[in-house]
This record gives C-alpha cells, sequence and structure tokens, in this order.
C-alpha cells in the first residue's frame, strides 16, 4: 500500500506560475566579435527556488520581484558570475573560462553540506568543509558527520567500518569513484578504506534509485566520490595524523602544471598501527594491527577552447592486518589452515594481506558549437588480489574488472530537453578459494541506455531512464528509473522516484567476517547461477520534501523523505542459528522501509546546527518467521554543532565541532542454542557516541587539529563470544552492535602551499 500511496502523490506533482515583470538578457561565452551563445546556462535568483535555462540561442528570461537582488548565472567549464539587478532589464553577460583565470575570488562561501532545490534526484553533496570536521581518515570514516549515512562496526576483529543507506548495508549501494564503479566484488569489505580522505574532493549522496546511465545494481542509492584534481589542488599538501592506540598516517599531494592544458599529481599514502590494544581484557586484540601504502598518479589535460577534458588515473596498494589473540605469532602461530587438527594450545590469529592495482581513463569532448552536447567516453581496469586466513579457514580471492561506458548527452528542441544515451561493457573474473572449495568464476555483461530530462527551474524537472543490460548469470533484463521534482512554492522542493535494481551477491567477499566464528555455511542450492542461488531483484520508491526557511534573520531548511525497498528475490544471510550461517533465496516478503527527518539552521553566526531522526523498519521472511533486520537499530538521532570564529586578516581563526550520535536497541540474533555463558539477550540497550574536534587556522597555508572520538566511552563488553575457546562452536565475532575500543584521542597537522 505504501508504494502505491507515494506513486500516487507523484502523479499530483503539477502547478502554475505568472509573472508580470522579466529580467531578460543572453548569455554568451566572450566579449568578443566571436562571442558564442551559452546555451543551457543556469541563471537563478540567489536564495530562492526560482531559475531558468537559457535555450538555444543563449537567451532566457527570468521573473524580476523586489524580495530578491542577487543573480547568478552558472556555466560548466566558466566561473559563475552574481549581478545585482534592483529592477527589470534586458542585459547581456559574458562569462570566462575557468581555466583562463589567474587566481579565484570566492563570492560566497558554499555550505559544507548542499542540498540542490533542483535536481529531480535527491542528492546531497558533502564537500572538503565537512570532512575537516572529523578525522576522515579514510573514506569509511568520511561519513561521520553526516545524517543520511549510518557507519558501524562490521565484526569484532578488524575495526571495519560498515556503511548502511536507508536501512541497507553498502553492497546495495552503487559506490563509484568519478562515476566509475569503484568499491564492488572483492573490495566489498574493506575498499572504502582504500580511499584516503585527503585525496576527497567531495562526495554526492543520492538517496534511491539512481540514474541509469551509472549502471544497473544500484538498490538503495548511489554514494559518488569525486577525487581533488592535479589542476586545483594545492602544489604541495601534507597530512599528519596520529592518535592514543598508536594509529600513525601520513599523507602527500605534489601537483605540478606542465603546460596551460595538462596538469599531473602524485598522491601518497601510508598508514601503520603496531600498538596492541585490549581494553576489555578479552585476550582478542580491540583494533587490528597492520600498515598500508598507497600510491596514486593522475593527470589531467583540458582544452576549453576545443572542448576536450580528460582525466588518467593508475594507482597501487598494499595492505596488511592482523588480527586475533593477543599473544598471536604469524610466524610461529598460525595453524595449517583446513587441516582441522589441533593440539589444544594453538593460539587464534588472522592475517589479511590485500594487494591493488587499478587504472582508469575518462576522455570528455563538448561541441565547440554545440556546447549543450557531448561525447565521453570512460574507462577502468583493476586487478584486487586478498589472501586471508582465519584461523583455521583460509579465504583467497583475485578479482580482475574491466568497466567501460560510452555516453552521449545532447538536447531534443531545445535545452529544457535533454538526454543521454550510451553503452556499457564489464567483465569480472574471480578466482575464489574458501579453505578447499573453488568458487571461481566470470561474468559479462553488455547493457545500453537511454536517459530524457526535462528541467524546468521554475516549477517542474524530470529525469526518465531505461537501460537494457545482458549478463550471462542474471540473463536479458531490464531496468527503468524515474526522478521528477515540483516545486510548489518558494523555497521548497517536492520529489518522487521509483526504479530497479539487480545484482549478483558476492556472499563471501560481502560477509567476510562469518569466517572469524565457529559457524558452519550453509548454502541451499537451488539450481541458481550465482553460488546456486538466484540474482537479487529489488524496487525502491521514494519521497522528499525540502524547504528552506528565514526566521530570525538566520538561514535553515527542514527536508523529510520516505523511502520503501521491495525485494522480489533476496539471498537471506541468516544468522538465526548460532551455529551456522545459512545462505538462500528469499521465500517470501522482505522490505526495508526508511523515514528520516533532518533540521539545519544557523542558531548565530558562524554557529550552525545539524539534527536529524531516523526510522528504519526492515524486515525479513526468515525460516524461523518473519523478523526485524538483527544489528540495527529502528531509532536514531543525530546532531552537529560547528563554530568558526571570525577571520584575521591573516586567515587565521578556530573552527569547533561536535556530534552526538543516539541510537536505540538493536535486535541481536538468536543465541538460545548456545551454551548458557555464551547466550545473549533478545535486545541490545540503547546508547550515544559523542565526537569532537577543535582546529586551530593559523594561516591559509597551516593548521592544527585535535580531537576525541567515542568521549562518552561507550563500549560492548563482550563483542568476542567465547573467546576463551576460539577453536570452539560458540566461537563469534559478527554480534557486534556498539563500539569496541574506549575513549580515543588524537591530533594532527595540514600543511599547504
Amino acid at each position: 500500500m505504501n508504494k502505491y500511496i507515494i506513486v500516487a502523490l507523484m502523479t499530483l506533482m503539477s502547478g502554475l506560475a505568472s509573472s508580470q515583470e522579466n529580467v531578460e538578457g543572453v548569455i554568451l561565452d566572450s566579449d568578443g566579435a566571436n562571442a558564442l551563445s551559452l546555451s543551457g546556462a543556469n541563471v537563478y535568483w540567489q536564495d530562492s527556488q526560482t531559475g531558468v535555462v537559457t535555450d538555444f540561442d543563449g537567451k532566457f528570461s527570468i521573473p524580476y520581484t523586489k524580495e530578491f537582488n542577487r543573480l547568478i548565472i552558472s556555466y560548466v567549464g566558466f566561473e559563475s558570475d552574481t549581478l545585482t539587478i534592483n529592477e527589470p532589464k534586458t542585459i547581456r553577460i559574458s562569462l570566462k573560462p575557468s581555466n583562463e583565470l589567474d587566481e579565484v575570488v570566492v563570492q560566497q562561501e558554499r555550505d559544507a553540506i548542499q542540498k540542490t532545490y533542483f535536481s529531480p534526484q535527491n542528492v546531497i553533496t558533502v564537500n572538503s568543509a565537512e570532512l575537516l570536521k572529523a578525522a576522515c581518515c579514510n573514506l569509511a570514516e568520511s561519513f561521520e558527520t553526516n545524517p543520511s549515512i549510518d557507519v558501524n562496526l562490521s565484526d569484532g576483529l578488524t575495526g571495519t567500518k560498515q556503511i548502511q543507506m536507508l536501512g541497507l548495508t553498502s553492497p546495495y549501494l552503487m559506490i563509484t569513484q568519478e562515476n566509475i564503479p569503484m568499491v564492488r566484488g572483492a573490495s566489498q569489505a574493506y575498499g572504502l578504506t582504500f580511499t584516503p580522505g585527503t585525496w576527497i574532493e567531495s562526495i554526492q549522496i543520492t538517496k534511491g534509485a539512481g540514474s541509469v546511465v551509472n549502471g544497473y545494481e544500484s538498490i538503495s542509492g548511489q554514494i559518488n566520490t569525486e577525487l581533488v584534481k592535479p589542476l586545483t589542488d594545492r602544489a604541495v599538501f601534507v597530512n599528519g595524523y596520529a592518535n592514543q592506540n598508536g594509529r600513525y598516517e601520513l599523507n602527500t599531494h605534489f601537483n605540478r602544471k606542465l603546460t596551460d592544458k595538462l596538469s599531473t599529481g602524485l598522491y601518497i599514502h601510508g598508514n601503520k598501527r603496531t600498538q596492541k590494544e585490549d581494553d576489555n581484557e578479552d585476550g582478542f586484540l580491540d583494533a587490528p594491527l597492520g600498515e598500508q601504502i598507497n600510491v596514486m598518479n593522475r593527470w589531467q589535460y583540458q582544452d576549453a577552447e576545443k572542448g576536450f577534458v580528460s582525466f588518467f588515473n593508475v594507482r597501487f596498494l598494499n595492505d596488511e592486518k592482523q588480527v586475533g589473540q593477543v599473544v598471536f605469532n604469524p610466524d610461529t602461530d598460525r595453524v595449517d589452515g583446513g587441516n582441522g587438527l589441533l593440539s589444544g594450545d594453538e593460539v587464534w590469529g588472522s592475517e589479511i594481506n590485500t594487494r591493488r592495482f587499478d587504472t582508469s581513463l575518462k576522455l570528455g569532448y563538448v561541441f565547440p558549437e554545440l556546447p549543450f552536447q557531448s561525447i565521453g567516453f570512460q574507462t577502468s581496469y583493476s586487478f584486487h588480489k586478498q589472501d586471508s586466513y582465519f584461523g583455521l579457514r583460509s579465504y583467497d580471492i583475485n578479482h580482475e574488472s574491466i568497466y567501460s561506458n560510452l555516453l552521449f548527452n545532447s538536447i531534443i528542441g531545445d535545452t529544457r530537453n535533454k538526454f543521454k544515451t550510451g553503452i556499457t561493457f564489464a567483465y569480472d573474473g574471480y578466482d575464489e578459494m574458501v579453505t578447499a572449495t573453488d568458487y571461481s568464476r566470470e561474468d559479462t555483461s553488455v547493457g545500453a541506455f537511454f536517459e530524457y530530462s526535462y528541467e524546468n527551474l521554475e516549477k517542474v524537472s524530470l529525469t526518465a531512464g531505461l537501460r537494457v543490460d545482458n549478463h550471462n548469470r542474471l540473463g536479458t533484463f531490464v531496468t527503468p528509473r524515474f526522478h521528477i521534482r515540483y516545486t510548489p512554492w518558494e523555497k521548497g522542493s517536492l520529489r518522487g522516484s521509483f526504479g530497479r535494481g539487480k545484482r549478483a551477491a558476492n556472499i563471501f567477499a560481502e560477509n567476510q567476517q562469518l569466517f572469524a566464528s565457529g559457524r558452519t555455511i550453509d548454502i541451499e542450492d537451488n539450481g541458481g547461477s550465482i553460488y546456486g542461488l538466484e540474482p537479487e531483484d529489488a524496487w525502491n520508491y521514494g519521497v522528499s520534501f525540502l524547504q528552506g526557511f528565514n526566521f530570525l534573520n538566520k538561514k535553515g531548511d527542514i527536508s523529510l523523505d520516505y523511502y520503501i525497498t521491495d525485494f522480489k528475490n533476496q539471498i537471506v544471510v541468516d544468522w538465526e542459528n548460532p551455529q551456522e550461517v545459512s545462505f538462500y533465496n528469499l521465500d517470501g516478503d522482505s522490505s526495508a522501509k526508511s523515514f528520516q527527518v533532518e533540521v539545519n539552521y544557523e542558531l548565530l553566526t558562524r554557529l550552525n546546527l545539524r539534527t536529524s531522526y531516523k526510522f528504519y523498519d526492515v524486515s525479513t521472511d526468515y525460516k524461523s518467521g518473519n523478523l526485524q533486520k538483527p544489528l540495527l537499530a529502528q531509532d536514531r538521532f543525530f546532531a552537529n554543532l560547528g563554530y568558526e570564529t571570525k577571520a584575521k586578516e591573516s586567515g587565521a581563526k578556530w573552527k569547533f565541532d561536535y556530534t552526538l550520535h543516539t541510537l536505540g536497541e538493536m535486535r541481536l540474533p538468536d543465541t538460545s542454542l548456545n551454551e548458557p555463558a555464551y547466550q545473549l539477550g533478545e535486545y541490545s540497550s540503547p546508547y550515544s557516541l559523542m565526537n569532537a574536534q577543535i582546529t586551530k587556522v593559523f594561516s591559509d597555508k597551516f593548521e592544527i587539529y585535535m580531537g576525541g572520538e567515542n568521549l562518552s566511552n561507550e563500549q560492548q563488553n563482550n563483542p568476542v563470544l567465547g573467546a576463551n575457546d576460539p577453536f570452539g562452536p560458540n566461537f563469534d565475532t559478527t554480534i557486534v552492535y556498539a563500539p569496541i575500543m574506549g575513549r580515543m584521542f588524537y591530533g594532527g597537522f595540514r600543511f599547504k602551499i
């Protein structure tokens, strides 16, 4: 019934708009005699919902009201311009290509988190200012101050943080790097930790069904990471970090502009932890020992006059982790995995060693005389090799991936009607060994897509897309997706969406925590093409509303959204028998319902509040009955306070940030079949986490920061069940619902020239 209500609401998005007086004009690419008109440029009043797009001849007409007088003109590849308009008039505006600028003049500082009023999709953009509010050592840790993404620990040993959106874990998200699929397949468990935080320029979070341009796998949404650009990044950047638990990190960026059109950057990241921590005294490390070296070389070519732009990346990563008992020495204590022979004095330990190479190329061409028309090509190659063992079990996986996407953009009639079309090819080769069982396979797919967009910034915008793919295991299938945005009144934006997603689950790579337990593995083979199982298939429906407001002369906004993910087929991961983990295809119903309300408000000058409440109803028909998803808090409260002092002439200032997470009770997997000493309750207790950070900016070139995480010192008492007998049947590290590490303090510096 919920999804029918949502579809009905979407059909009601229509309205009328009128105006007596207008500001009219034309947008050009220069002020010379050979100036060309810019079709598709955005023209809108600052702090309003009123905007238009220039037509084929670069002309526009926008209603004028005395309430607003700052007119903003923006176009991709050109410097945005802001004009003061006090009366209806006709104007002529010449924009400058962005690569002709010797300096950048910031007219208005961007919000750290931006919500678009105009896009049909529900997109939240997190820029670098937001990432600096916490010690974002990697991508997995970049969402601590963002209420749209939930961050949880995946197990009691590796310290790996798992993200969730709309009540579903990261495999149901499409995670891309500059719109090229990145964290998928073999990298699902640890891939988010392979992108250092300092490499990130911005993150775009899309709730609900994504665009058909990016593929068919997105079910609950998409996270796209934009990396820093050699052309605009600092020539030299150095970031150092250390915490009291023995984690050390160093990041360096070296960028150089070789010519007016060609720039390159070398980015080096290293981290290390050698200090053993066991605060709860269960004999197991609270955080892994390990080290990582991560090197990327990035090239950027941009010729705005001829319409060419391209990026080329090449990266190598080596990541090594050691987890398990504090006294474990891999040189002497490693048990011969799979032989099942125990003498009684073995020490439980694990090593997870990953080597990864990836490279990508992006080429784009904008037709100089037709700036609304472009063609682009994306391609990437990666080889991911993980060798690991967990006590007696071994898990090795090699994943070779090739991805290519050819894309053409143009218009139908005028720039209000745009379309994208193209073809996609993908190959994934898996060499996967689970102890002595070989699960090697190859996946190939070819697809074509078409997406139509209608853009009317004043009232209605919509995007409708369709793609058809042929996959050697999933067969031939169609993926439709639809997004619509309607403006009912000033500073209001009502959105609706629906779409389908389909994916081949990598059950072992996505659930590696199961290996660090005494559970047996049971796969119910029903003749499917993926581990004997059928692919996952789901529909996502959603509505959202964003309203901007002014209260006591301070800006703010409130947003509400409600999304439903309805699985037509799902691979159920059943943890309800503490002696095993079962994988089987859904027989019945499975859905994830998510409601969120969020308020952002400037309490005082430079003091900003962001707060939200979320409610999840995620239930699945297990063999034991319909149950709520385990280890997921149905109720979550979030608050973030950020304050900056006024900057001095030298640029010196202070920044203060405080974040609160309150999590309600979580249903725990059934442990009633365990021995009484290893049984847990039905639900966990609610708790709150507090993080804070202080940054002292000395100048534009140097700053230091210090902070603390889990200031309330919340800790789970027994994250490792059966720690006294790790080779016994009650050993389990998968039931983690609260932090393992207690209060932690850190510090660091940033130097840039």
